[in-house]
């Protein structure tokens, strides 16, 4: 068995599981408030469904925005590690201050500073991630930095659900609790040791743009069709809840959609690296497409339930394939801005997605969010395997 997963593991390094264990503890504090936030705020601060949607949008948008930036300052620097850590620190710090405030602006405050910090850590900490192992076992080290991700996300929500329903603590101190874990995920990173690239980036953030190739431009426009229709996660909570779950088997449902996104990170990742990204990420754009068609127009419980934890593995394939081929296109000193314009354009689309999703949410029906959602996906497939070369 020893020797099995030796082999499994094949190709990592020391500082690829210490980034993957801050994934995990980052998400972990995270994910003790994602699948809780849509229903305090909707049911303790009397926000609307567009409330929900311009928060989640513009958290999100802030999260992949400041990529592009923190990406360039590190390839600027040469230095990954500092601006990694320093988004840690601000993402675990910002938690607490969403239970502090009692009106869903100062929550919409905390939300944001969150997100920033994450999206601060997020391009420095994948060109570490890329940087931690040889060319031909990329995929493989972004997909064991989706385990500890995707895992943090299973592991966040049963401590919530201990804490919230058998403990019977307060849920505003839930939100205090949650830097605990933030800050075992800032630990993680003084561990990492850096690897210096040979290669002297330029300072100039046009330069790094006018370096990036025709291909990975198409890559991104793609990814920004796709995007536009992949609205918050918090629709799918509140569907669900809606439909008649109770919370407690609503956050179940959620994190064992996590633990689907975890299992299959890491062999989505290792697939990649074999028989190429493009065919693993449509297969990650159809299964968005058919848990959307199935929350367009069903009404069972179970159903959806099932449909929920299926999505999980488009969560994983996404995250791990995403940003590796978003890697592939640049050399190694450009790495940290090319994931950082891929994800900026993830948080810009996704911002555009949720803002629509809830105006359809309040204004149409609850399943216009993911009829829209299916038709967006659907193109998005047709144009990624007509357009985009096969990279890897």
């Amino acid at each position: 068995m020893k020797s099995l997963l030796k082999k499994y593991f094949s190709g990592l390094t020391k500082d690829t599981f210490f980034l993957a264990l801050a994934s995990f503890f980052s998400d972990i504090s995270t994910e003790m408030l994602y699948p809780i936030l849509p229903v305090y705020l909707s049911q303790n601060l009397n926000a609307s469904g567009s409330i929900i949607g311009i928060i989640e949008g513009f958290a999100q948008a802030a999260q992949n925005i400041i990529q592009s930036f923190s990406g360039w300052l590190s390839d600027k620097l040469q230095k990954r590690k500092p601006v990694a850590l320093f988004g840690f620190i601000l993402s675990a710090i910002s938690k607490p201050f969403m239970g502090v405030f009692t009106t869903w602006g100062g929550v919409m405050a905390a939300r944001i500073s969150d997100r920033l910090g994450a999206g601060t850590r997020s391009a420095p900490r994948d060109a570490l991630v890329a940087g931690s192992v040889d060319e031909k076992n990329k995929g493989k080290a972004f997909g064991l930095e989706g385990i500890g991700d995707n895992l943090g996300a299973f592991v966040g929500p049963l401590l919530t659900i201990l804490l919230f329903f058998t403990l019977q603590i307060a849920i505003r101190h839930i939100f205090y609790l949650a830097i605990i874990p933030g800050l075992l995920a800032v630990t993680m990173i003084f561990f990492v040791k850096e690897k210096r690239t040979d290669v002297k980036a330029k300072t100039s953030i046009d330069v790094h743009v006018r370096n990036f190739p025709k291909a990975y431009w198409k890559y991104l426009m793609i990814i920004a069709l796709f995007g536009i229709g992949n609205s918050s996660n918090s629709f799918l909570i509140l569907e669900i809840k809606d439909t008649g779950l109770s919370l407690v088997d609503t956050i179940l449902v959620y994190a064992f959609f996590n633990l689907v996104a975890a299992i299959i990170s890491y062999p989505a990742g290792s697939l990649s690296d074999k028989f190429g990204r493009k065919p693993i990420l449509f297969i990650a754009f159809v299964i968005f497409l058919i848990t959307y068609v199935g929350f367009a127009f069903s009404t069972n419980i179970l159903v959806m339930g099932l449909l929920f934890v299926f999505y999980g593995l488009f969560q994983g394939i996404f995250r791990s394939v995403g940003k590796s081929f978003a890697a592939d296109f640049v050399p190694a000193h450009l790495r940290a801005s090319s994931i950082g314009w891929y994800s900026t354009i993830v948080g810009l689309s996704g911002l555009i997605a949720s803002i629509t999703g809830g105006i359809l949410w309040d204004r149409v029906s609850h399943s216009a969010v993911f009829i829209y959602g299916a038709i967006v996906s659907f193109l998005a497939c047709i144009v990624l395997l007509i357009f985009l070369p096969a990279k890897k």
